[in-house]
């Protein structure tokens, strides 16, 4: 990564022909169900900036989905990694273990909130680490139901399908899903009919009546809520609901689950977003943010939760790979080493500042929201909150062919989200900014 220019550079049009000759490849040899947003192919990537076949250096305000943060090549992951890669690619630690899976693990149980004695289970994806929470769950309750929230999105596999609110993309024509799961309303202040004053009171009340009286607290084996959430808008739930489901989960013997999946590991300027209100959740599932690219996925929480599952009961082939481990390691190195969580502030004020400008000159922004480097816009129609999606896949569309990486979410698709990694440039955080400005402004 060394001596790849931190700089926007275009030399063809976005995607190049290089690009464009893959993007038929692709075509041919891969299902039309795995899309993509960009078809830019990259052959370099680091800081805060994509390089294409094409020669092409674009601005990332993407990180792969948050999973970038160290950025896509940072020194300490290709250093612990390589030399892993070197000694030995796996063994399978349910046959043969081996250090690298216990030192994350123990960091891990030492990073997270709280200071009860934990355990760490490893695995592959997001969506395997919810699902493997949900077990440990129901295995230390004895109970089944699971409640989750509007807007929510936990993964692709069955049970996440299940727990996930947005049908398209991810559930549509994929049926039938798990039972016993529960979907409750959130506490989502912009769109709170009462108004946001009211938000996180009246959404609490509702949710948890909802599950005395529709489920039984009795026979939920957990809550499972983003602190922050992602797919679903980057939604922020209103101040105090969190520590209110938290506290119902406590008094009623419910894992309180929190899917820091893509809000973990200094996202929002904190190690865990569930830190912000000094939620100690009972399970956190993490992946994305955690080996600086590599897959890995881990479920930490209370060990007498953790260790009701029985001998064999948890685990998987792949799970906690040696060099995907060695990945983590040096990103958590990372981390520490340039303090992170204080750049994703730095950046969260930075953004922030400058969307609120733009929210001030352009009607069409609803709401500014986000922490730290976990930022977005929600667009909607001029003079209501009428969600715009035309108008964001639009903007979305502008930037791209400008060179700047920006996703789109939300339940209504109307949400711009911006996920820089947390070690991109000021300079190249300000033109990206400028880019997105632009293209509001030719609406």
């Amino acid at each position: 990564m060394t001596d790849l220019a931190q700089e926007r550079r275009l030399v063809t049009p976005i995607p190049g022909p290089k690009s464009q000759e893959l993007l038929a490849r692709k075509t041919a040899a891969v299902p039309s169900g795995v899309g993509v947003t960009l078809p830019v192919f990259v052959t370099r990537a680091g800081g805060g900036v994509l390089e294409d076949v094409d020669g092409n250096s674009l601005i990332d305000f993407g990180s792969g989905i948050a999973v970038t943060s160290v950025g896509n090549s940072a020194e300490a992951v290709v250093r612990r990694a390589s030399a892993q890669l070197a000694d030995f690619t796996h063994t399978c630690f349910m046959v043969t273990p081996y250090e690298g899976y216990v030192e994350v693990a123990e960091a891990l149980n030492e990073l997270t909130p709280g200071d009860h004695e934990k355990r760490t289970a490893l695995f592959n994806s997001g969506a395997e680490a919810v699902e493997n929470a949900v077990k440990i769950a129901r295995a230390y309750t004895k109970r089944q139901a699971v409640v989750v929230f509007d807007h929510g999105y936990h993964g692709r596999t069955n049970l996440t399908m299940a727990l996930t609110a947005k049908n398209m993309p991810y559930k549509h024509s994929f049926g039938p899903f798990a039972p016993e799961v529960y979907r409750m309303p959130l506490a989502y202040p912009y769109r709170w009919l009462t108004g946001p004053e009211n938000c996180a009171q009246e959404a609490a009340a509702q949710a948890i009546d909802m599950i005395t009286k529709q489920v039984g607290a009795e026979n939920v084996a957990a809550i499972v809520i983003e602190p922050i959430q992602g797919e679903g808008g980057f939604i922020e739930p209103a101040k105090g609901f969190l520590p209110k489901l938290a506290e119902f989960a406590r008094e009623n013997g419910i894992v309180f689950v929190a899917d820091e999946i893509q809000t973990g590991f200094c996202r929002t300027g904190q190690w865990f977003a569930c830190e912000d209100e000094g939620i100690v959740p009972d399970l956190i599932t993490t992946a994305k943010g955690i080996a600086g690219g590599l897959p890995l996925a881990a479920v930490t929480g209370r060990a007498e939760i953790m260790d009701a599952a029985h001998s064999g009961g948890l685990g998987g082939t792949y799970g906690g790979n040696p060099v995907a481990c060695a990945g983590a390691l040096g990103a958590i190195e990372t981390m520490k080493e340039q303090d992170l969580n204080a750049r994703a502030r730095r950046i969260g004020e930075i953004m922030l500042a400058r969307l609120r400008g733009m929210q001030e000159k352009f009607e069409i922004i609803g709401e500014v929201r986000g922490r730290g480097a976990m930022i977005a816009i929600e667009l909607v129609e001029a003079g209501s909150k009428t969600p715009n999606a035309a108008a964001t896949a639009a903007v979305a569309k502008a930037c791209h062919a400008e060179g700047l990486v920006v996703l789109t979410c939300g339940t209504y698709g109307n949400v711009l989200r911006f996920l820089p990694p947390l070690v991109i440039g000021e300079d190249l955080l300000n033109e990206g900014l400028d880019i997105i400005e632009g293209a509001l402004a030719r609406l």
